[in-house]
């Protein structure tokens, strides 16, 4: 007796409940990502090449490309499972989505690549998830593959440096009165991914996560802005500063060099 073909996910669904995830922790994640786009449409031509580094399911890529019909985005992360998601959700994207598997957190990931440029990178709740010298080598890495006058945008949760710890309590405090502590994300964060583990096709992708990141920790202290701005300088950006925020939810945007000396 044959066995039973395995049903295909519901991949809309599952994205509909990773957004929802996400903006349980973060119900400013809409505004942050209009900001985003935002300053895309003042600067970048409507049929813009857009890197979206850390990309998960595609959330962002998705808005980008709803708002700019003629724009294309090649989507980076270095989960299996999330990008399957990703996918599979976003069909009707599928021919301005180029979808690469790697690890920006590494060395040398964007070995290989097509020779144009970048417009513009993006980067939504991720990039803390790089440790200090991998953040710096990203920056530079990043500087890279724009072109002159392209944008990198990332909105994260970007705290004050500890010389302003007393601006950090404030807006832990009123981030608490309103949403609840920043550890709240983990609830919701390990609630969605227990329920995918029961999809049996996933089975194998969730293994080879499992493997993946097996000796990855969880980020317990994400890097100051402060830090953020002065690695971007120095990796070459110019125009760096803050353009959007909610206490510590904040857009970062960094101007890429004309290329002239």
């Amino acid at each position: 007796m044959s066995r039973p073909v395995a049903r295909e996910p519901d991949w809309g669904s599952w994205l509909r409940s990773w957004d929802e995830q996400q903006e349980s922790f973060n119900p400013s994640r809409e505004r942050r990502f209009e900001a985003m786009l935002d300053v895309l449409a003042a600067t970048q031509p409507s049929s813009m090449r857009v890197l979206d580094l850390g990309c998960g399911p595609g959330s962002l890529t998705a808005r980008l490309l709803d708002r700019f019909p003629k724009a294309r985005s090649t989507a980076v992360d270095f989960d299996p499972v999330i990008l399957r998601v990703g996918q599979g959700a976003l069909r009707r994207l599928a021919t301005r989505i180029t979808w690469v598997e790697a690890d920006i957190g590494s060395e040398g990931w964007p070995r290989g690549w097509p020779t144009h440029r970048f417009h513009a990178a993006i980067s939504t709740t991720a990039l803390h998830w790089l440790g200090p010298d991998q953040l710096r080598r990203l920056h530079r890495t990043v500087a890279g593959l724009l072109r002159p006058g392209g944008v990198f945008l990332n909105g994260d949760y970007l705290p004050w440096a500890r010389r302003d710890a007393g601006l950090g309590k404030i807006a832990e405090a009123v981030r608490k009165s309103k949403y609840g502590s920043l550890g709240s994300e983990w609830t919701g964060w390990n609630r969605w991914w227990k329920r995918l583990a029961r999809e049996p096709t996933l089975r194998p992708l969730l293994q080879e996560r499992e493997a993946r990141f097996a000796h990855t920790r969880k980020s317990s202290r994400h890097l100051s802005v402060e830090f953020h701005l002065r690695s971007l300088r120095r990796a070459g950006f110019r125009d760096v500063g803050v353009v959007w925020q909610e206490m510590e939810n904040r857009v970062v945007l960094a101007r890429a060099g004309s290329g002239r000396p």
